[in-house]
């Protein structure tokens, strides 16, 4: 895996706790089939969080899997885990949790391959540079910049080596094409945003998030997106004026200088992850291949 390589997709995928099941037969597909799949893209990174850790954020994390076996597999398969630590409401007093220092330590001593920290608190920035340097940063996607100045702001930050849009940007190609080469390495567009574009209660909502990973009462806050109710679709999110599909990564971010592109899906089900895998990266005449290869592992329960 080489990020810097260009006219070359990296994919950072949801999920490196919560469908680690999913992954450990997924993987060994994608390596093994390499001719299944697009040779225009990779897995740049697999990102997410245990249950209970008070320094996540964008969702409540669900994950139960043993932190010693999720690194295990990213380090067979050579790709680098992000431990999304992104709580927009931290305190001092928080940055001594034990169960968020022991993966950040952990995640740290992962050998060659370098790891990182999916953050928003610039509290915990400073923290993380502190006390676990080995950690690569990526800056949230939580901060909800939809103003172009703010985000180049953020881009020319050192701290950061992936600076992640609010998906309202995605088709403000013009401004795109104005990003030094050196800084469009940085973005990371998030893809598959089902939110609705009107949206102006974002912020709030990854607040109340923020609240309810601190234990924190977050009933205050009811989404009034027309489509709430729905939840996640697939095909609602493909009709999202900040939709990022496969052509418009090989025709138009590729050919600008673009590499990096985020799939949400962390509080998702893994049958539908399994959608965003084959979509994004399955060539069509495989994609049945790959369907079945999952579905037929029998310690796999994708609903």
């Amino acid at each position: 895996m080489n990020p810097s390589q260009k006219n070359k997709a990296y994919y950072h995928l949801p999920g490196l706790f919560e469908f680690y099941e999913l992954y450990r037969v997924f993987l060994p597909l994608f390596r093994e089939h390499r001719e299944y799949f697009y040779d225009w893209c990779d897995i740049g990174s697999i990102y997410g969080a245990p249950a209970d850790c008070i320094w996540g954020g964008g969702r409540v994390g669900i994950g139960d899997q043993d932190p010693g076996e999720v690194l295990t597999l990213m380090q067979a398969f050579g790709i680098s885990a992000r431990l999304t630590f992104s709580n927009s409401l931290l305190r001092k007093e928080h940055l001594a949790d034990m169960k968020c220092n022991a993966l950040c330590s952990l995640f740290e001593k992962s050998g060659k391959l370098q790891n990182g920290v999916i953050v928003h608190s610039d509290l915990l920035l400073e923290y993380l540079k502190n006390n676990y340097p080995g950690l690569y940063l990526v800056s949230t996607t939580t901060k909800v910049l939809t103003d172009f100045s703010q985000l180049l702001r953020e881009l020319g930050r050192d701290d950061f080596l992936y600076v992640v849009p609010d998906f309202r940007l995605n088709k403000a190609l013009e401004k795109w094409d104005t990003v030094p080469d050196v800084q469009k390495s940085k973005v990371e567009f998030l893809c598959n945003e089902c939110c609705f574009f009107g949206c102006k209660d974002r912020k709030a909502c990854y607040e109340a998030v923020s609240r309810k990973n601190l234990g924190e009462d977050s009933s205050d806050f009811r989404c009034t997106s027309p489509d709430a109710e729905g939840g996640y679709q697939f095909s609602m999110a493909m009709t999202n004026p900040g939709f990022i599909g496969i052509n418009d990564i090989r025709s138009i971010y590729l050919p600008m200088g673009f590499s990096n592109f985020k799939i949400e899906g962390r509080g998702l089900g893994s049958a539908l992850i399994l959608e965003f895998l084959l979509y994004y990266m399955t060539r069509p005449e495989y994609q049945l291949h790959v369907r079945e290869k999952i579905y037929l592992d029998n310690m796999l329960d994708l609903f």
